[in-house]
């Protein structure tokens, strides 16, 4: 499902930095978390979602997130933008 959102959206913006900074500016509508992401990757942006009152969806693949978003290696985390 989430795969899909991602996907359909019209704006994302990929990777924890690029996801953080954008949740700090308000733009984020909601966030896709890979669980095979490290811990440690994913924790930061986490913590400043539940701050920010963002929901949170999460997927079972770095590898397919990041073919869904159409990039050659995987991808943690990705935001879509509202």
């Amino acid at each position: 499902m989430s795969y899909e959102k991602v996907a359909q959206a019209k704006q994302i913006v990929v990777g924890t930095k690029q996801t953080v900074r954008a949740l700090k500016d308000g733009k984020v509508h909601e966030i896709v978390i890979a669980e095979d992401a490290d811990a440690t990757i994913i924790d930061k942006v986490l913590e400043v979602a539940r701050e920010a009152n963002v929901p949170v969806c999460k997927v079972d693949s770095m590898k397919k997130l990041g073919k869904t978003c159409q990039i050659d290696v995987g991808a943690a985390v990705v935001a879509i933008i509202r």
